[in-house]
């Protein structure tokens, strides 16, 4: 099947050809006739099946050349990063169109945000904390708006974005076109289509989360201390080349990337720690090839879109099933294929047991050969968070210690400068204080 099926626009055709899509994705195929007839959407689609596509090619095409300078569509996003890619997304289609766009989300300033605002934008795709606070200033409106896109719900959902969705709601027009897409479908997000949908076209919402059929799966049990040591390993035989790894928390992703850069390991981080900037200047060297591995949170399984990525790594097994499929989709996205690693210490068998359950099948297990299993780490990689705690308080003491010694020492010297001073101006003091002469001679002298 071919996009020309779907009767596009020529300028967005010319778009679609520029960024060499040949074949719409099964999800394209499924949602662009209803949305393009104006039909709302309920899509339960999964990372890398293609769906940004699947609201970005029929927003474009209704919103087309007329009314500009208004805002019509408006893209809901729960992370800074998809935010972006949304919104490249619309840029890169929508290139030879009329139609401007603009990201909105935080960790950045908001004023180049209020400038494209005011300048006035068709698609506005953005993060609800950062758009709800311009629309309290007054930048964004949506009095004219005709479509309303929800991108990635179950995720604004985890992040307890909802309350702020339904604030963003209340403000919208009732009379508007509605796409909603999620890879899941728990209770809420039932709940909200319910409300937020009129007879919506229905696509895939029985169907199993599960990663995409090209993603092989793999499960490397492993010491939870040998883990970095494991991954470098790894890297050095050349098994894996170019990775996207996901870590629990934020600290192990610091830890991690120091060990590998330590290691000569060309790498970076993102995570809710960093700004804005430095995750974008770490993203985007890693889609340009100058790093080996992007260590992430969970902040980042979904927005990040890297063409042709062969590996994404479970450097610790994740909580939720849900989260294992999002992250494991930044692999083998659009048809490709990939390699998603999980390495799995024997205190996280509930967690893998859960992710088995959930895509309904054990993943198969394997051993690296050659790896000493037995090796001693030279030192531990994450530091408990009571010691780390304790070194904050010890630093904070001692920085206090210091500044209280300091404020002594310049109390102990004020006394003595002032009168080392004062001894500098007694003399002439002095003779101002000198009766009669004293005050003619100043006299004559000013006078002369």
């Amino acid at each position: 099947m071919s996009f020309r099926v779907f009767d596009l626009d020529a300028a967005i055709q010319r778009g679609i050809a520029d960024l060499g899509f040949d074949e719409p994705t099964p999800i394209q195929q499924a949602a662009l006739p209803p949305a393009l007839a104006g039909r709302d959407v309920l899509a339960c689609a999964m990372t890398g099946s293609g769906k940004t596509a699947a609201f970005v090619l029929p927003t474009l095409q209704r919103l087309g050349a007329t009314r500009r300078g208004v805002t019509r569509a408006l893209v809901l996003a729960p992370t800074r990063e998809l935010a972006a890619q949304v919104e490249e997304h619309f840029a890169s289609l929508g290139r030879h169109t009329p139609v401007r766009s603009a990201a909105v989300f935080g960790g950045v300033n908001p004023r180049p945000q209020e400038r494209a605002l005011r300048g006035g934008v068709e698609v506005i795709v953005a993060t609800p904390g950062r758009l709800l606070d311009h629309m309290r200033s007054g930048h964004a409106r949506f009095d004219d708006l005709e479509i309303l896109v929800l991108d990635e719900a179950d995720r604004m959902l985890d992040m307890g974005f909802l309350p702020d969705v339904r604030r963003i709601l209340a403000a919208l027009p009732r009379k508007r076109q509605t796409l909603l897409f999620s890879a899941t479908l728990p209770k809420p997000i039932v709940t909200l289509s319910r409300e937020i949908l009129t007879d919506p076209v229905r696509l895939n919402v029985e169907r199993k989360a599960a990663p995409a059929t090209g993603v092989a799966q793999q499960v490397l049990p492993v010491p939870s201390r040998l883990k970095p040591m494991l991954l470098l390993e790894m890297l050095r035989r050349g098994e894996v080349e170019t990775a996207l790894v996901f870590t629990r928390t934020k600290h192990r992703a610091n830890r991690l990337a120091e060990f590998l850069d330590k290691s000569g390991v060309a790498c970076d981080r993102i995570h809710g720690n960093r700004s804005q900037r430095q995750r974008e200047m770490a993203l985007a060297a890693f889609k340009a090839g100058k790093l080996e591995v992007l260590v992430a949170t969970d902040i980042a399984s979904r927005g990040i879109d890297v063409e042709a990525l062969p590996h994404v790594i479970n450097f610790d097994v994740p909580g939720q099933p849900e989260d294992y499929i999002h992250r494991v989709g930044r692999t083998a996205r659009a048809s490709a294929t990939g390699d998603a690693l999980t390495f799995a210490a024997p205190e996280e068998r509930q967690e893998l047991a859960a992710i088995e359950r959930a895509v309904g099948r054990s993943i198969p297990r394997r051993r690296v050969d050659g790896f000493d299993y037995d090796a001693k780490p030279a030192e531990r990689f994450e530091i408990p968070v009571g010691e780390r705690i304790a070194a904050i308080r010890a630093r904070k003491a001692e920085e206090r210690a210091r500044a209280r010694a300091k404020a002594e020492r310049k109390a102990q010297s004020g006394p003595t400068a002032q009168a080392s001073g004062a001894g500098t101006v007694r003399g002439p003091r002095a003779r101002r204080a000198q009766p009669a002469r004293g005050r003619s001679g100043r006299r004559q002298r000013a006078d002369r």
